[in-house]
């Protein structure tokens, strides 16, 4: 899941978006003409900038020198500048990580990046500002871009489940134990990215290298701050502890939304596509579930994945069907009876085999086996 220095050479691509990029493209193409640059420091990158053909060259939220950007133009590049004063960047170029969107925690968690760029979308989602919508798009866009850089390759698993999952329940631990066993078995795990559980899912993916018993004391750790209210701030230091005393997790994904403001993204989720559009969220986070989706007990926005799931597997819009795992018979037949509607759906179709509606979330590695033949 990770790029290599000549990434863009490697796929034939044209973007760059490390300097480690830039000097591979510059040492063997002799020329940046065509490419595009994203968000790359180049302020020490002047001599290059200066003698490099960039013709037609697009530059987007770059530091660089005036003298430089001012040839770049010169030559016909597209300059876009980077924006001072917003608490994100609209052109970033990679996923963030838990230490991006948690930086500055220790002054509590209204300090973050996290919490400043959902108040700046709050205050300028009121105002109605076109230019700031813009930036909301082109940044949504860029995390998309670099969503389908990361996982090319990989097969990828959803966990869908309720965000009031609280933590030190069995609830909680079954969850982390799905993502875990997901994870040994090759998957990559890929979640709503936020508490409850998602959290539970992705710490699951975390705790797969390390023994058993690491998980069973992650989670007594964590069930010291049960859930994200009443203090984010309490809650994510708890995750940060765990993170702290075994640093070596295995990767996951984590797919939030600024949307949802009252709703944190959790730290266990290495690489995090944060959204401000939910539907681009939603429908991203879904498609890119190429291996199956099992989704855990919920209420609303579950049984919403559940269908936006089950209607492309309906229509086959994304090709053939992928699984789906309903996990707790009980709840999804009787709480919120969303399995029968769902079969009948199914019923002489393609999809019907790719179905399955399990007790216990201990069986549910197993019945995306079956599912995947």
């Amino acid at each position: 899941m990770q790029t290599s220095p000549a990434h863009a050479v490697h796929h034939g691509d044209r973007e760059i978006e490390t300097v480690e990029e830039f000097d591979a493209i510059v040492s063997a193409r002799g020329t940046l003409s065509g490419f595009r640059v994203q968000s790359v420091d180049l302020t020490d990158r002047t001599r290059e900038l200066l003698t490099t053909d960039t013709t037609g060259a697009v530059f987007l939220g770059c530091r660089m020198r005036p003298d430089a950007a001012e040839k770049l133009r010169a030559d016909g590049a597209l300059v876009l500048p980077p924006l001072p004063g917003l608490p994100f960047d609209p052109y970033r170029g990679h996923l963030y990580t838990p230490d991006d969107l948690f930086a500055s925690l220790d002054q509590g968690y209204e300090e973050t990046p996290d919490a400043r760029a959902y108040a700046w979308f709050q205050r300028t989602k009121a105002d109605g500002d076109i230019f700031a919508s813009m930036l909301r798009a082109v940044h949504d866009d860029s995390m998309s871009d670099a969503l389908d850089e990361l996982l090319r390759g990989a097969r990828v698993v959803g966990v869908m489940g309720g965000h009031a999952m609280a933590r030190g329940t069995e609830e909680y631990r079954g969850a982390a134990r799905l993502g875990r066993a997901l994870t040994r078995t090759g998957f990559t795990v890929a979640t709503g990215g936020g508490p409850g559980a998602m959290e539970a899912a992705n710490l699951g993916a975390y705790a797969a290298p390390y023994d058993d018993p690491v998980l069973d004391e992650a989670c007594e750790i964590l069930a010291g701050a049960p859930s994200f209210t009443p203090s984010i701030t309490d809650w994510a230091r708890a995750a940060f502890e765990v993170r702290t005393r075994w640093p070596k997790g295995n990767h996951s994904v984590g797919i939030p939304t600024w949307f949802y403001g009252h709703e944190p993204p959790n730290a266990f989720a290495s690489h995090i596509a944060k959204y401000f559009a939910n539907a681009t969220r939603e429908d991203g986070l879904l498609a890119r579930c190429n291996a199956g989706v099992v989704f855990l007990p919920g209420a609303a926005g579950t049984v919403q994945e559940i269908f936006d799931n089950a209607t492309p597997n309906y229509y086959e819009s994304r090709g053939e069907p992928t699984p789906m795992v309903l996990v707790n018979r009980a709840h999804w037949t009787e709480k919120l009876p969303t399995w029968p509607l769902l079969r009948s759906l199914a019923r002489e179709r393609s999809m019907e085999a790719r179905i399955a509606l399990v007790d216990r979330i201990e069986e549910a590695p197993e019945a995306l086996k079956h599912l995947l033949g």
